[in-house]
C-alpha cells in the first residue's frame, strides 16, 4: 500500500494522532477508537495490523499487553514527497507571519 492509501483512512490516522504522544497498550487505542468511532476491537486490530505491517507503527511486548508506538519512518518519506508542494504555502505562512508582526505593532 501506498503510504497516502494508509493515511487515506480516518481510523488510521486517529490511531496515528494516538500514538503521537507516546506508546499505548491496543487496548487503550481499542477503547479510545471503538468509542469515537463505533468500530469493534476486531476492526481496530485490523486497522493497527496495517498501520504495523506498513511500517508506520511498531508493537512491542510487555508482559501480556501489546504497546504500540509511531514508526517515523514512513512519515519522513512523506515529508520528503511534500517538500515540492510546500512553496504553494511556505510564501502565505510568511506573509501571514508579516502581517500578524505588524497587526501586533500596530496594536502596541
Amino acid at each position: 500500500m501506498h503510504a497516502f492509501d494508509i493515511l487515506g483512512d480516518p481510523v488510521r490516522r486517529r490511531i496515528l494522532e494516538l500514538l503521537a504522544d507516546g506508546r499505548l497498550p491496543a487496548g487503550s487505542i481499542a477503547s479510545t477508537i471503538g468509542a469515537e468511532f463505533g468500530i469493534s476491537q476486531p476492526a481496530v486490530s485490523q486497522h493497527l495490523r496495517v498501520l504495523r505491517e506498513n511500517g508506520f507503527a511498531t508493537v512491542t511486548v510487555d508482559g501480556t499487553r501489546r504497546l504500540y508506538a509511531v514508526d517515523p519512518g514512513p512519515l519522513r518519506e512523506i515529508d520528503t514527497w511534500l517538500d515540492r508542494y510546500r512553496k504553494f504555502w511556505v510564501n502565505r505562512l510568511d506573509a501571514l507571519e508579516t502581517e500578524l508582526r505588524r497587526g501586533r505593532s500596530a496594536n502596541s
